[in-house]
């Protein structure tokens, strides 16, 4: 290790934040975790952060070897967490393989984070092609243009590429959703809300899908239930 990667190494581990004394109790939270999902969205928006919703999204191959990257969510209900993308990607051939994944929600400002686990579904035909509708022109060339996570020569060829889906739908209203287009939805089997707090002391609840009846509070949804435990931090 060189002067210069020591004196950043030291910088990196002689940061330190103080966190918050907000806490995060049992009988704070709803017992539906995307009731207290949405809470703390509506609060991310509230606090007018930048792009609240970005989450890590990870994947891994066949073999169990992980990618993580950033995606936007779109969508958020009792199925689960919707995010958009090509299915030809390195995530949509990891999810082709491996249905399974994992979101981070990271609102530095608020001192809270989210972490999701579950499987993954494509959705309906129908659901992306309503989505595709609503996206700026832009972008619905750039996702004909890119062939997403492939090896291209310079940015010329990247851009060559779009001026020829422009020559071909240089309507706005006729851009058509690509067959290897869609949205993924993450269906949770946990849900954790973790809140900073002083000292490392962080408070950390995690919701996990039981069959309905089982111990703990839960909530009635398609036949199961959520347990929420405490996590020690």
């Amino acid at each position: 290790m060189n002067d210069e990667q020591e004196d950043l190494t030291d910088a990196i581990s002689q940061l330190r934040v103080t966190r918050s004394t907000e806490g995060l109790d049992e009988s704070d939270i709803d017992p539906d975790p995307f009731v207290q999902f949405g809470a703390w969205m509506r609060d991310a928006l509230d606090a007018r952060l930048r792009m609240p919703n970005e989450m890590t999204l990870a994947t891994a191959d066949r073999q169990g070897r992980p990618v993580a990257r950033i995606v936007l969510l779109k969508g958020v209900d009792e199925g689960g967490f919707t995010f958009f993308t090509n299915y030809e990607s390195r995530k949509g051939k990891h999810l082709a393989d491996n249905p399974h994944a994992a979101l981070v929600f990271y609102w530095a400002e608020l001192e809270r984070q989210v972490d999701v686990t579950g499987r993954v579904e494509r959705v309906s035909f129908e659901e992306s092609e309503a989505y595709w509708h609503t996206r700026p022109p832009a972008s619905r060339r750039a996702a004909w243009a890119s062939r997403q996570s492939e090896v291209i020569q310079n940015r010329a060829e990247l851009e060559q590429r779009v001026r020829e889906v422009e020559k071909r739908w240089p309507d706005d209203e006729d851009i058509p959703i690509p067959p290897y287009w869609g949205g993924f939805r993450l269906i949770p089997e946990t849900i954790e809300f973790w809140q900073g707090r002083p000292n490392r002391l962080h408070d950390r609840l995690i919701y996990k899908r039981v069959a309905r009846g089982g111990l703990g509070r839960t909530a009635e949804q398609a036949g199961m239930g959520w347990l929420i435990e405490r996590l020690s931090p």
